[in-house]
């Protein structure tokens, strides 16, 4: 019997999942509005989804008189509000049965329904169920919970006489235990089948309107937006000090640092709103959304731009500007369409196919930007060698090391992720999802903070721009430069006659320098 209900419970959760359309075109976060949600056709019983959110249990009541009608007055519910079915002038003729709601922690999702003879499992008590469970037909089969007795909860909502609509009386049942909780309305009668329903459920946090796997966010990017403001104070006072030396590489990296800060903020103030109201407007979400794919898309170009060595080793891409930014902008399409998907749910069924249409353009893209920018990376690296360039050399192998442990950390949450997912099918470790969507955002500003320590803008950010402009003397003078104090008195003339041999050789190695990134520019 044990072994029929853990093979089974899937027909009964996996509606959960379908019925999730009707939750995101209908529900604003928390304040779960339904507009004549018609009721799906489940096994043996008509059943709408109302919901899944984690929440806290509520605190002690310790707050003061002024805080009790306050979102943070310590108490979290789930409240009904102006619930009401319709069912069809035939069904009001002949008479039907209750609609059942039904609260429950995913914990106890066992209790509810149950199957006969190893078959499918059934909400709804049928005549072989009532041998077998004890229970009622044609009510919703309910064990105890093991923590408490009266959970599961199941409200009857009954039709009186003839009359085509009934309202549940507005409640709210009051969470004592810390969980992730569902909401389903069900009919077990036929009758019910073209029954539809109208209204909202408010679901609280001791905190606020803010789904529980959501709170820690909401300090999270706090802390975002104080790491962006940090690193902007350094960069923009380097960027302002040196600013006639600023190189087109730095002008990008300031972009970024811009959109990231103005991104931070801007999460910060929707779940600030999310919180207070309840409610999650699509056009400040949508903001919110667009500014980060900018943000990404642009990073991307950035880290594909210095890895081909633009503004450090070439001063221009030549023909691949075009293509460049085509990709650039394709990245951002698909990033802003999968974000919206995720975050403002305008699509009907988030994990089925339609998701899936807009993962695999994103995924792919970054694979190609991956392969791309390591092969940039690698032909830079070789010309830099080649032309003894050791200080661009040198920064370009630890951003090469940065990028490769970037790439490794990525592929690697990946990997966790899709474990995280895959063991967690009805959300039950909820309180640490945010950590899923906190470690890209970390991953990222710590990628930028390795390219701000390595292109900082600096007095000689132009002296040592472009290898072919300057020769690879340039080096050499830096090197002279550091060295100079500690070996000027010994060994001051071997110096200056290394400078006047260098000083004959320069023309002709600027020649040879320029007829080679002449033919390079004309191959690629």
């Amino acid at each position: 019997m044990d072994s029929a209900f853990g093979s089974e419970r899937s027909t009964f959760f996996a509606a959960h999942s379908l019925l999730l359309s009707c939750f995101f075109f209908t529900s604003f976060a928390s304040i779960h509005v339904y507009n004549r949600e018609p009721f799906i056709d489940v096994g043996n019983s008509y059943l709408l989804s109302g919901g899944s959110e984690g929440i806290v249990a509520s605190l002690p009541a310790s707050v003061s008189p002024s805080e009790r009608n306050s979102i943070h007055n310590g108490r979290a519910y789930i409240r009904f509000e102006n619930i009401t079915f319709w069912r069809t002038r035939t069904a009001a003729k002949r008479g039907t049965g209750p609609v059942h709601v039904i609260i429950f922690e995913a914990a106890d999702r066992d209790n509810i329904g149950g199957s006969a003879y190893g078959g499918q499992r059934a909400i709804c008590c049928t005549a072989d169920l009532a041998k077998i469970e004890g229970c009622k037909q044609g009510e919703i089969i309910r064990r105890p919970s093991a923590t408490n007795i009266n959970w599961p909860i199941i409200l009857d909502v009954r039709f009186k006489g003839k009359s085509k609509t009934t309202s549940l009386d507005s409640k709210g049942v009051t969470i004592k235990k810390t969980g992730m909780y569902n909401l389903f309305f069900v009919a077990c009668d036929p009758n019910l089948k073209d029954m539809f329903m109208s209204g909202k459920t408010i679901w609280k946090n001791p905190d606020g309107y803010l789904p529980g796997r959501m709170g820690p966010l909401k300090k999270f990017y706090v802390f975002m937006t104080l790491a962006y403001v940090c690193l902007s104070i350094v960069w923009f006072l380097q960027y302002w000090r040196f600013w006639n030396d600023v190189l087109q590489l730095q002008h990008c990296i300031t972009a970024i640092i811009s959109l990231g800060l103005f991104e931070m903020f801007l999460w910060y103030l929707d779940y600030v709103n999310f919180n207070n109201t309840g409610m999650r407007p699509v056009a400040v979400t949508t903001l919110v959304v667009t500014v980060g794919a900018i943000r990404k898309a642009i990073s991307r170009l950035l880290i594909l731009c210095v890895s081909m060595g633009y503004g450090v080793v070439r001063p221009t891409l030549g023909g691949l500007t075009s293509k460049v930014l085509l990709l650039g902008f394709a990245y951002f399409l698909a990033s802003e369409l999968l974000n919206i998907t995720e975050y403002v749910g305008t699509i009907n069924d988030v994990s089925g196919r339609a998701r899936l249409l807009l993962v695999l353009p994103d995924a792919f893209l970054d694979a190609f930007l991956i392969l791309w920018i390591f092969t940039s990376l690698s032909r830079t690296l070789e010309q830099l060698q080649a032309k003894r360039s050791s200080v661009k050399l040198d920064i370009y192998r630890k951003f090469s090391n940065a990028l490769a442990i970037t790439v490794i950390s990525s592929v690697a949450w990946i990997g966790y992720e899709v474990y995280f997912k895959a063991t967690d099918p009805f959300n039950e470790r909820w309180q640490s999802a945010w950590i899923i969507t906190a470690f890209w955002d970390i991953l990222a500003f710590g990628l930028l903070c390795v390219i701000c320590y390595l292109w900082a803008p600096s007095q000689s950010s132009q002296r040592y721009a472009y290898s072919e402009e300057v020769g690879e003397g340039s080096d050499d003078e830096e090197a002279q430069a550091l060295t100079k104090g500690k070996h000027e008195g010994r060994q001051g003339g071997e110096l200056s006659m290394v400078k006047q041999e260098k000083n004959v050789g320069r023309d002709a190695q600027i020649d040879e320098d320029d007829e080679s990134e002449e033919e390079e520019d004309k191959r690629e």
